[in-house]
């Protein structure tokens, strides 16, 4: 059997509610488990994030990232909702 290990996730916006940290001023951090084959979308969902409320604004080791792309223990995951939307995402390439 693996151990798992954990994932920093940082929530924005609206969806900073799935977190223990309601404050404005304060970080939105959430630390899950991750395994191996882990995604982004497995890591939301166990959080219960709502897909439908993730933006297109997902960044994983400061990448603009895809829902697809998987994860790894120590990395650091920050997701923004569907009302706030990155600008010139154009100029970002997003990583699968």
């Amino acid at each position: 059997m693996t151990e798992s290990k954990t994932l920093d996730v940082y929530l924005y916006g609206k969806l900073r509610r799935f977190s223990d940290s309601q404050r404005p001023d304060a970080l939105s951090l959430v630390q899950v488990q991750v395994g191996a084959g882990d995604t982004i979308r497995d890591v939301l969902q166990r959080l219960g994030v709502p897909l439908e409320q993730v933006g297109a604004n997902v960044f994983y080791n400061w990448k603009y990232s895809a829902l697809s792309r998987e994860v790894a223990e120590g990395g650091r995951l920050a997701v923004f909702p569907d009302d706030m939307q990155l600008l010139y995402k154009w100029y970002f390439e997003k990583e699968e």
